[in-house]
């Protein structure tokens, strides 16, 4: 029997988590995490990590399993999603992937290990660019000499930016043309479900976590972390804001409600995301009986 990966995703605060594990519960299987932030073990609530009652319903993978202090790439992730899955599947049909990081369920479906190494020194030289111009001279860079990656990245996150275009000035190709060429076949198909939700409803339920998070710890959690704010894993949303409350920069109640807009934006970031796939189905997360219902009828006839 051919296996199946079932693939749920969507923006931060859709309601992915609860969905999942009803998935799973029905088809009697495991849930593996393609979120590149709530892998980590010191950030928990900043991250809406699944809590004890959730994870005791269902087995989740790549859940609080690596050290901020250690580097993670996207490789890595390929690799060790594989591994995982392999197991997984060598007693199981079907396994449930969810998160929203898009850029991890592309190199686990995809494949993503053929791409150069940076160059150094092409490395340095555009991290101090981007010190010294900002960020819109690399960019437009970037669109002239790769405008499909440029389509899709995130315009704001530097360091994305910076990989697409030095694997363009150290390969004398595009970023895109090595996505393209590192296509890999898998030993499982795969089906995606996007979720979605009315998009006033959407803000709603981000504001509503996030003052759900402050009651749950998060100013205190971030404060413990506050020494370790340049490592790569806390230069995010939820902990950046506070950070610089810290620093004397905002109030905090100036940086609640920046991580309240920042989150609404980065949900929006991954919508446009998720509408590349182009054989995705799409559901409002409302209909959460629909979702369940297309996954097992799908089942049943796979």
């Amino acid at each position: 029997m051919i296996k199946q990966l079932i693939c749920l995703i969507g923006p931060t605060g859709v309601g992915k988590t609860d969905i999942s594990i009803k998935l799973a519960q029905s088809l009697n299987t495991e849930i593996v995490s393609c979120d590149s932030r709530q892998m980590f073990q010191e950030m928990s609530i900043g991250t809406a990590v699944p809590d004890v009652k959730q994870l005791d319903k269902v087995k989740h993978h790549f859940i609080q399993t690596i050290s901020i202090h250690n580097y993670y790439s996207v490789y890595e992730y390929e690799l060790n999603a594989l591994s995982c899955l392999e197991k997984l599947f060598s007693t199981k049909d079907k396994v449930i992937l969810t998160g929203g990081s898009g850029l991890y369920l592309d190199a686990l479906l995809y494949g993503m290990d053929d791409i150069p190494d940076p160059d150094p020194i092409i490395r340095q030289e555009l991290e101090e660019r981007y010190q010294k111009e900002g960020l819109d001279n690399i960019r437009f860079e970037l669109k002239k000499l790769d405008p499909e990656y440029y389509d899709e990245v995130d315009k704001r996150n530097y360091k994305r930016i910076i990989r697409g275009l030095e694997v363009c000035l150290t390969t004398g190709k595009t970023f895109s043309y090595f996505r393209r060429r590192s296509l890999r076949k898998r030993d499982f198909e795969h089906s995606i479900i996007c979720l979605d939700r009315d998009r006033s409803i959407l803000h709603e339920r981000i504001n509503s976590r996030t003052d759900q998070m402050v009651q749950d710890g998060l100013i205190d959690e971030a404060r413990s972390l506050h020494h370790l704010k340049h490592l790569n894993a806390l230069k995010t949303v939820g902990y950046r804001e506070l950070f610089d409350a810290f620093d004397g920069n905002i109030s905090e109640e100036t940086a609640i409600e920046l991580i309240k807009r920042n989150s609404r934006r980065y949900a929006r970031r991954q919508i446009t995301w998720n509408k590349r796939y182009k054989d995705a189905v799409w559901f409002n997360a409302i209909n959460e009986e629909e979702v369940l219902s297309h996954v097992l009828n799908q089942s049943a006839e796979g």
